[in-house]
C-alpha cells in the first residue's frame, strides 16, 4: 500500500492526517460512518452510498481481502475511510486485496485515521461535507457548497435486465440503485424479474403486466426524484408492491407523508426494529440518512415498524392497495436476515391480490 500522506478536511474547518491507498486522487463527498464488522464489499457496491464518503467503525477492515460477495458490479462511494487496511488477507475465497481493488475501480481510500474520534464527531455534529487531498486544504467554500444531486440518475440501470424462470410469477423491480440481493430473494422464489430503470413511466411498467412492483433502494434525497414519485401515484393500488429503504420513502411521499434528513442516519449491521402488531424485535441491516415522518401518513395506512434505538418510522402497511414498505433491509448480506419473511409476505399479496393493471 501507498505511504503517501493525505488530508482529511471536514467542512467544520477539523482535519485529520492519513495514508493513502487505493487509487490517488482528491474527492469532496458527503462524509457518513457504517457499523457493520463484516460485509465490507458489500457496502462499498452498495449504490445506496453514491455520493458518500464511508468511514468503518471496525477498526481492521480488509482481512478477508475481496470475495465475489459484490452487491452490484462496482464500488459506488466516492471515499473509503478505514482505520487499518489489511495489506495480507487471508481466506480461500480471497480473489485480491481490498486495495487493488480500489485502485482498479478509481476509489480513493484512507487508512491510518482515528475513526473513533471520527465517528464521534458525526453522531455530535451530524453529517458533514469533507474533502480527501493530497496538500492541506485552506479553503473551505467548495466543501460546504457540495451535495449528492441526480443520485437515483446516475446508479440506476440503463436497460431492462431479466432474471430468473420466465414461467415464474413475473415481478418488476424498479431499480433506484437496487442490490443484487433483492432480486437473488426474489428468484429464488420462483419469480421471474424485470429489472427496469428508474426513469420508466407508470404506463411502461403496467405494459410488462406483471403481477407485482418491487421498490428498491437507491440514494439521495427522496423528495427529489419528483417524477418517480408522480408515476408511483399512478401505479399505487393496481399491483401489489413492497418497498425497501429508498423505495419506502418514495413510495410515502407517493402517498402524501413527509420526509426529512436524520442527524447521521441508520448505517450499520446492527439496528433494532420492532414489529408495533407483534411487539417482537428484529436485527436488520440498514443505510439510510432520511426518513419517513410517520405522522405525515396518519391517513394512509399503519405504522408497523419503528427503531427501537429511537422510534423513528421502520415501516408502513397501506392494506386498502396491497402494499408495504420498510426502512430496513430484509436482503442484508452478509446479514442479519432475520426479516427475510418480509419477501415470503410478498408473494402471499401477489397470489392473493387482485389485480387492476
Amino acid at each position: 500500500m501507498k505511504n503517501g500522506k493525505v488530508y482529511l478536511t471536514l467542512q467544520n474547518g477539523r482535519q485529520f492526517i492519513g495514508k493513502r491507498f487505493g487509487a490517488d486522487g482528491d474527492v469532496i463527498g458527503e462524509l457518513v460512518f457504517t457499523t457493520g464488522m463484516t460485509g465490507y464489499i458489500e457496502t462499498l457496491t452498495d449504490p445506496s452510498y453514491y455520493g458518500q464518503i464511508v468511514t468503518q467503525t471496525f477498526p481492521l477492515i480488509g482481512n478477508y481481502g475481496v470475495t465475489p460477495d459484490g452487491e452490484s458490479a462496482k464500488p459506488w462511494v466516492s471515499a473509503y475511510i478505514v482505520r487499518e487496511a489489511c495489506g495480507s488477507p487471508s481466506n480461500f475465497r480471497c480473489e485480491k486485496t481490498l486495495d487493488a481493488y480500489l485502485t482498479e475501480n478509481g476509489i480513493v481510500g484512507v487508512y491510518g485515521i482515528d475513526t473513533r474520534e471520527l465517528t464521534k464527531i458525526v453522531r455530535e455534529s451530524g453529517v458533514m461535507n469533507a474533502s480527501i487531498t493530497s496538500k492541506p486544504l485552506k479553503n473551505l467554500n467548495e466543501v460546504k457548497s457540495y451535495s449528492v444531486k441526480y443520485a437515483v440518475d446516475s446508479v440506476t440501470c440503463s436497460e431492462p435486465a431479466y432474471y430468473g424462470n420466465p414461467n415464474g410469477l413475473k415481478v418488476a423491480v424498479w431499480d433506484f440503485g437496487a442490490k443484487d440481493n433483492i432480486i437473488r430473494e426474489l428468484v429464488k422464489r420462483g419469480c421471474y424479474c424485470i429489472k427496469v430503470p428508474a426513469g420508466y413511466t407508470a404506463e411502461q411498467i403496467l405494459a410488462l403486466n406483471p403481477r407485482g412492483l418491487m421498490l428498491t433502494n437507491g440514494p439521495g434525497d427522496p423528495a427529489e426524484n419528483i417524477g418517480i414519485i408522480e408515476n408511483l401515484k399512478k401505479i399505487a393500488g393496481r399491483l401489489p408492491i413492497f418497498g425497501i429503504c429508498l423505495g419506502h420513502q418514495l413510495f410515502a411521499l407517493a402517498m402524501g407523508g413527509k420526509t426529512k434528513k436524520m442527524k447521521y442516519g441508520h448505517r450499520g449491521a446492527n439496528q433494532p426494529v420492532k414489529n408495533l402488531e407483534t411487539g417482537r424485535v428484529y436485527i436488520s441491516s440498514q443505510n439510510h440518512g432520511y426518513e419517513v415522518v410517520s405522522s405525515s401518513l396518519a391517513e394512509a395506512g399503519r405504522l408497523s415498524y419503528v427503531n427501537a434505538n429511537d422510534n423513528t418510522c421502520e415501516g408502513f402497511d397501506y392494506p386498502q392497495l396491497n402494499a408495504f414498505t420498510v426502512q430496513f433491509h430484509p436482503e442484508a448480506c452478509g446479514g442479519p436476515r432475520d426479516a427475510s419473511f418480509l419477501f415470503d409476505k410478498f408473494i402471499t399479496n401477489i397470489k392473493e391480490g387482485k389485480y387492476n393493471a
